[in-house]
């Protein structure tokens, strides 16, 4: 019985949603979790080994949905130039670092949104392993990470989204770039395709909305096309009509979705459709930027109707997955979930609400079947903080890891 172990913890969010239990006892062969039952006065006989967690509470490994990690939410001017700027080896350490901060906050997998040069997938192809796991004596992490890029995003020809992207040739339907793409020498599969259908957020005129880069044959077309391919596709939208568009043409995701209204909020619940809001970046550049100017107070107001729209998703049960969008002005790679976390309950999430949409729903979008939830069956993919789930989002700030080492955790 050299494999059976147990923990217990004083407090379980196990990421489904359901209530949080106190209390436990988790049972496991291996890295497998049994059963899950209350604490007993002794360990079960048959347990080789007892971790007691008793004053913290466990959480599934996070979930970050939305990042860009050859950029740093830095808000120094001249950094971000330069990422912009830089070429693969100046960003392979500061990538190597972003991922080690999302490691030492508890997240366990991230989706990158992609970069003009495709860094991100390049980094993926030469320091990660197929499935995520960290190689490499200069990435000494300790637990492996999931990383899913999409390269390069796709945008309109003259439109929003040159530093993430590139467009179809003159000409070229979306579908068609795709295919094309995917039949030229040395190409390689992303694990997913973004497309860019709006602007960006105005920080000058609030709730300003723009058009649709693409209409609803062309991007129904490509989704089609990627759906072949077994690859979902995640669109950057903001304002209705570019949102309904991407939701009637089958994206798998609606990326920020600021200012997209009630309408389409429904039309999301109806066709469980994810939406990955990203409200935290309005409250960064907030912070960011200066306090009495016209942008930050835009960013605030936008912010404030990013968070109704979140309340009428709970109301409507719109599957909500968090992303912070890191690597955004003020949004720094493995904190931000915190915040985004925080967002969330400030809008009305309880606590295991909340969770369920950093760990289960994340893990769903991502096509990651072995963690998300603390459940029988499931991996032991776990993270804790001390104290109470009460105590949340600011017990995130210290967060304990497993490791293989004969104490059981790392801090």
């Amino acid at each position: 019985m050299k494999n059976k172990s147990c923990l217990h913890a004083g407090w379980l969010v196990d990421g489904t949603g359901r209530p949080v239990q106190k209390a436990v006892t988790i049972h496991l062969d291996g890295n497998i979790i049994q059963s899950i039952d209350p604490v007993q006065k002794t360990a079960p006989s048959q347990a080789s080994f007892l971790l007691d967690l008793s004053e913290y509470t466990l959480l599934p490994r996070l979930v970050d949905c939305h990042v860009h990690l050859f950029m740093s939410g830095t808000a120094n001017i001249a950094i971000r130039q330069r990422q912009l700027e830089a070429g693969y080896d100046e960003l392979k350490p500061v990538i190597s670092d972003h991922i080690a901060r999302h490691i030492a906050c508890g997240i366990g997998a991230v989706r990158d949104g992609g970069d003009g040069k495709g860094l991100a997938q390049r980094y993926q192809q030469e320091c990660l392993e197929l499935y995520g796991g960290a190689v490499g004596t200069d990435v000494p992490y300790p637990m492996n990470i999931r990383v899913k890029t999409a390269g390069k995003a796709w945008r309109q020809n003259g439109r929003y989204g040159k530093l993430i992207g590139r467009s179809p040739a003159p000409g070229q339907t979306l579908a068609a770039a795709l295919c094309h793409e995917a039949s030229l020498p040395g190409y390689i599969r992303p694990d997913h395709i973004k497309v860019v259908n709006s602007g960006i957020n105005s920080l000058l005129s609030f709730g300003k909305e723009t058009l649709p880069q693409f209409s609803l044959e062309e991007l129904s077309q490509a989704v089609r096309k990627a759906e072949h391919r077994n690859l979902k596709v995640m669109v950057h939208a903001n304002g209705r009509m570019p949102v309904q568009i991407a939701i009637e043409a089958g994206c798998h995701s609606i990326e920020h979705g600021f200012f997209m209204g009630a309408e389409n909020l429904a039309r999301m619940r109806d066709r469980q459709t994810i939406w990955v809001p990203t409200a935290y970046t309005m409250r960064a550049y907030a912070v960011n930027l200066a306090p009495s100017s016209r942008e930050a107070s835009t960013a605030q107001r936008n912010l404030a109707h990013q968070m109704d729209q979140l309340r009428i998703a709970r109301e409507l049960g719109v599957p909500v997955a968090l992303g912070t969008d890191a690597g955004s002005l003020g949004v720094h790679h493995g904190i931000s979930v915190r915040e985004e976390l925080r967002i969330l309950l400030e809008a009305g999430f309880t606590i295991p609400e909340a969770v369920q949409c950093a760990t289960k729903t994340g893990a769903r979008l991502l096509e990651l079947t072995d963690m998300g939830t603390l459940t029988p069956g499931m991996p032991a993919a776990w993270i804790a903080v001390s104290g109470s789930p009460s105590s949340l989002p600011d017990s995130l700030d210290h967060v304990i890891l497993p490791a293989t080492t004969a104490t059981g955790f790392s801090e």
